[in-house]
């Protein structure tokens, strides 16, 4: 699929070697170092940008000064093509994530690698090991607030009807619904949030479904383009990974939850609903049923 958000492998292929383009490898780092990764590429994951001193893992370096020197040593500069990719069958939409963020950040030339690892793998397309050591960047931060959501904003939308804000969930629908989670202190889910699972955008190939059949489906859950909507998961990458979906599908209003549900859950003032009853049918335990 052509669009100015995406590029396909043999186009990257094509480009590789280009001094102001910087591919972005967003797998773990055995998979980067040892499982081979594309010409060229370096290596950085969400959580090299998340704040260290805050439980919830998902929020953002508050320190932009630290960011800035991370993206350098990637060779980042404001005008540098940047091209993210990972495995897209075999992560939490991490490319999203690494989109999403470089773009609150104020970066304006981003594409995700249609197909990632998957499919310039299963093209037989060139590969290295090891590590890639660029050249300094020069990347200046200019943060564009209004797509980062804040915990407090999303509590004062809750309060009363918001016709005009749509708060997508993105997690799985058993976490949705109520679902006990390790270190997580309340299942459950933002009140009104629509749910949308994060992983239900890919074909088979890898690559990313057809716009018009997404909108179909967003559209079906009653998700309007005209609306604000919010994006959150657990962490803020699954979301961000929706949130990528969404630009790509031409949704214009659009803000990621970085805290999302690590930090929602932990906040007693912050309201929750679960459905416990759809939840036990989904894992198969309706007591409403009749055991002969």
């Amino acid at each position: 699929m052509t669009h100015p958000l995406l590029i396909d492998t043999e186009s990257l292929q094509q480009q590789l070697g280009q001094p102001n383009l910087v591919i972005i490898d967003v797998r773990g780092k055995a998979a980067y170092e040892f499982g081979g990764h594309i010409p060229g590429a370096v290596h950085s994951t969400w959580h090299d940008y998340s704040d260290p001193t805050a439980v919830p893992k998902g929020l953002l370096n508050p320190d932009l000064s630290q960011i800035e020197l991370i993206l350098r040593r990637l060779g980042i500069n404001n005008d540098s093509d940047v091209v993210i990719y990972s495995n897209p069958f075999d992560n939490w939409g991490d490319e999203g994530r690494m989109f999403w963020m470089l773009e609150y950040l104020g970066h304006t030339r981003i594409r995700v690698l249609d197909g990632g690892w998957v499919k310039w793998t299963a093209e037989k397309r060139p590969f290295e090991h090891g590590h890639v050591s660029p050249s300094m960047g020069t990347f200046k931060a200019s943060p564009m607030q209004s797509l980062l959501a804040l915990k407090e904003d999303i509590k004062a939308i809750v309060r009363s009807p918001h016709p005009q804000t749509a708060i997508l969930d993105a997690r799985s629908v058993e976490e949705f619904l109520g679902k006990e989670v390790s270190g997580i202190p309340r299942p459950g889910h933002i009140p009104t949030a629509i749910h949308v699972a994060w992983n239900g955008f890919l074909n088979k190939d890898a690559t990313v479904k057809d716009p018009a059949v997404i909108k179909e489906m967003l559209e079906a859950k009653g998700i309007r383009s005209g609306q604000d909507i919010i994006c959150y998961c657990t962490g803020g990458v699954r979301s961000a990974w929706l949130y990528f979906v969404l630009r790509l599908t031409g949704y214009p209003k659009l803000s990621n939850y970085p805290g999302s549900w690590w930090e929602w859950s932990r906040d007693f003032a912050a309201p929750v609903e679960k459905d416990l009853h759809a939840l036990q049918k989904i894992l198969g335990f309706d007591p409403s049923a009749k055991h002969s």
